[in-house]
């Protein structure tokens, strides 16, 4: 309420704008239902992410009202996407779903990403988590992270290469915990995603490589790569056999990758709720959860506020494992 003491045209000034606001938003709302939706994936087609916002996109559309269209601006490490979504108006007609090496990671290891996830962008919600895990190829014997040790050793002479999806990732320091952990000269060999990561292990050009469940488990269940370690504080339900990090004695791995949307910075409330209201009735869906969980997600809905903590959290928690690990900002 305004002050009765307003001169009457600053009353009428401030009621006029008032007004327009709530006209602004109620217009803006309205073209949402109709306007499209670019859902931003900074990886390929084809690529585990894409998979998923494209699951997520084909259902949204009906909840939303309008199409959802899934743009890839694939390159380094999503990147070139958040950066497209840094520059989209704050409308609610762009949004990024991704995971956390764009948000928590790619901030903290290059020099000038061209975005600030804190300043830039407003997390809208979050949808899933997921585990990185360590694979070996089909031509290695090795059936356990220990005996893959053991190979590398006896047949390697201790020098190994194991492929992470990009220079600076989690991946890569998970390389650097192996190799001062077992006392050995493993080096990450850094590639431009994924897919052309597992390529080369189907090819057994390289040994071994790290990357998300989503990325390998489709070919661990074919037999032609084995999943021998997973982050996490538990075992995963799709690789019940499969030990943790944790239980192989590796410290400050419990927290989960995770999985979410974000929008620019500036985005109306009312249009990140009711995205959020969307995404959760879609998640509810036998067989989106399904597909999801068949996919190597652990799908759980988080609403802003609690998404927000858990970016916040899991930054903190890989701020301080890549300063002490020594690693300088490319």
């Amino acid at each position: 309420m305004f002050s009765s003491r307003m001169p009457r045209a600053s009353r009428r000034v401030f009621t006029l704008g008032l007004a327009a606001a709530a006209v602004g938003l109620a217009g803006l709302a309205q073209a949402q239902q109709g306007a499209p939706i670019k859902l931003l994936v900074g990886f390929p087609a084809g690529a585990g992410t894409d998979a998923i916002a494209r699951t997520l996109g084909e259902k949204l559309k009906d909840e939303l009202g309008a199409p959802v269209v899934v743009e890839n601006r694939a390159g380094a490490g999503g990147q070139i996407a958040a950066q497209a979504l840094k520059a989209a108006a704050p409308d609610g007609h762009t949004l990024f779903l991704t995971h956390d090496h764009s948000i928590s990671i790619l901030p903290q290891v290059v020099k000038n990403p061209g975005f600030n996830p804190s300043a830039d962008f407003v997390p809208v919600a979050g949808f899933a988590t997921f585990a990185n895990v360590l694979a070996v190829s089909g031509g290695t014997p090795a059936k356990s992270l220990d005996e893959y040790i053991k190979w590398t050793r006896t047949q390697r002479g201790g020098k190994e290469t194991i492929g992470v999806p990009a220079p600076g990732s989690i991946p890569e320091f998970l390389v650097k915990m192996i190799a001062t952990k077992y006392k050995v000269d493993v080096q990450a060999a850094p590639y431009r995603g994924s897919a052309p990561m597992t390529a080369d292990m189907l090819g057994n050009q390289i040994s071994a490589g790290i990357a998300s469940v989503p990325d390998f488990i489709e070919n661990h269940r074919a037999g032609k790569v084995r999943i021998v370690a997973v982050i996490g504080s538990k075992r995963q339900a799709l690789l019940p056999q499969v030990p943790t990090f944790t239980e192989l004695g590796f410290a400050n791995l419990e927290d989960l990758p995770y999985y979410g949307v974000f929008a620019p910075v500036g985005t109306p409330q009312p249009v990140i709720d009711r995205f959020g209201a969307a995404l959760q009735k879609v998640l509810a869906m036998p067989d989106i959860k399904q597909k999801l969980t068949t996919l190597g997600l652990t799908v759980a809905y988080e609403p802003q506020g609690q998404f927000a903590g858990r970016v916040r959290t899991y930054t903190q928690t890989w701020e301080q494992i890549i300063q002490r690990s020594g690693f300088t900002p490319q």
